[in-house]
C-alpha cells in the first residue's frame, strides 16, 4: 500500500472516530456538563504525560496563553451546546446542525480576520436555506430546542475555528490544544452552578464519580475519539492536501447519522423530510471545496477542532 493511499485510510478512520463521538455522547448516562467536563479532563491529564506539551509551554508569551484560553473558552462552548444538543434531540440532529458551521464561517471568517466577503459564499449560504427547512419540519417539535442549540453549537464552531487560524500556527499542536482544553475546564467549572437555571441536561454535579459504564465510554470519547485521531490526522496531513483533508471530513456528519440509524436507531424518530434536508446541507458542504479549492482546511490543527467537528 503506497504512503498516500495508507493517509488516506487513516484520514478516514479519523472521521468515523469522530462520528463516533455523537453515538458515545447519547450512550453517557451524565448530562451534558459534567460529560464534557470530564472529556476535557481525562485528554489534559493524557496531555499532561507528553513532555512536548511541557516544552511548547515553556516557550508559550503570557499572551499567546490569554489567547488560546479565549479560544479554550469557546471550544468548551461548543462542545457543552453540542452535547446538550444531543441529550435534547438527538446525535443526528446535533451533527446536522455542526454541518451547518461552513456556512456561519462564511460570514464571521471575513469580519474577524477583515478580508473582503466573497459573493460565492453567500450563495452557499442561501443554497443551503431549503434544507435548514426541511430539517426543520421533519424534527418532532419535542426536539426543536435541541436543534436551536444545536445551531448555536455550529456558530460557535465559526468562531473557535476562524480564531484558530490566525494563532494556531505559532506553537506546537498538543501545546495549543493542552491549554484551550485546561481553559475549557476552567470556564465549565465555573458556569456549573448555573447549568440547572437553563436545563437538566446542562446540570450536574462535576466531581460525582461516573457510573462503571459511563468511566469506560467516557476514556473511549477523551481517547479514542480525541486523542487518537488527532495523531492520525498529524500523520495522515503529511501525505494529503488541505483540499482533500477538508473534502474528507464533510463526511463526518453521514458517517455519524449512519452509525446513529444502525446503532441508536433514530430513523424511528425522524420523517424523510429531515434526510432529505441532511442530503442537501451535506451536498453544499461538499460542493463548496469543490468549486473552491484554495480555500484552506478549517482548524483542524487540534484535538479540541477534530472533538468538533468537531465535536
Amino acid at each position: 500500500m503506497s504512503p498516500r493511499a495508507k493517509a488516506q485510510l487513516q484520514l478516514h478512520f479519523c472521521v468515523l472516530l469522530w462520528g463516533f463521538t455523537a453515538i458515545l455522547g447519547k450512550l453517557i448516562s451524565m448530562p451534558a456538563l459534567p460529560l464534557v467536563w470530564w472529556r476535557m479532563l481525562l485528554v489534559v491529564l493524557a496531555l499532561a504525560l507528553v513532555p512536548r506539551v511541557w516544552r511548547g509551554l515553556r516557550q508559550l508569551s503570557r499572551r499567546m496563553v490569554l489567547a488560546y484560553s479565549g479560544i479554550g473558552a469557546l471550544v468548551a462552548l461548543h462542545w457543552l451546546t453540542f452535547y446538550g444538543t444531543i441529550k435534547l434531540a438527538n446525535a443526528s440532529v446535533a451533527v446536522t446542525c455542526i454541518a451547518l458551521a461552513p456556512i456561519f464561517t462564511s460570514v464571521i471568517e471575513p469580519w474577524l480576520t477583515r478580508r473582503p466577503f466573497l459573493m460565492r459564499e453567500l450563495l452557499f449560504g442561501l443554497a443551503v436555506l431549503p434544507g435548514v427547512a426541511l430539517v426543520v419540519g421533519g424534527v418532532p417539535d419535542g426536539m426543536l430546542a435541541g436543534l436551536a442549540i444545536g445551531v448555536l453549537s455550529a456558530v460557535l464552531v465559526a468562531f473557535f475555528g476562524s480564531l484558530n487560524k490566525r494563532v494556531v500556527d505559532r506553537a506546537d499542536a498538543l501545546t495549543v490544544t493542552a491549554v484551550e482544553l485546561t481553559a475549557g475546564i476552567l470556564i465549565l467549572t465555573l458556569l456549573a452552578p448555573l447549568g440547572g437555571y437553563f436545563s437538566p441536561e446542562f446540570d450536574g454535579e462535576l466531581l460525582v464519580r461516573p457510573s462503571r459504564t459511563d468511566a469506560w465510554r467516557l476514556v473511549i470519547l477523551s481517547l479514542g475519539c480525541t486523542l487518537l485521531p488527532f495523531a492520525l490526522l498529524l500523520v495522515a496531513l503529511r501525505q494529503l492536501s488541505a483540499y482533500t483533508v477538508q473534502l474528507t471530513t464533510n463526511l463526518e456528519p453521514v458517517y455519524a447519522i449512519i452509525l446513529a440509524i444502525l446503532l441508536l436507531g433514530e430513523q424511528r424518530e425522524l420523517t424523510p423530510m429531515f434526510y432529505l434536508g441532511v442530503a442537501i446541507i451535506i451536498g453544499v458542504a461538499f460542493l463548496h471545496p469543490l468549486l473552491d479549492r484554495r480555500k484552506p482546511l478549517p482548524a483542524a490543527d487540534t484535538a479540541a477542532d477534530s472533538g468538533k467537528t468537531s465535536d
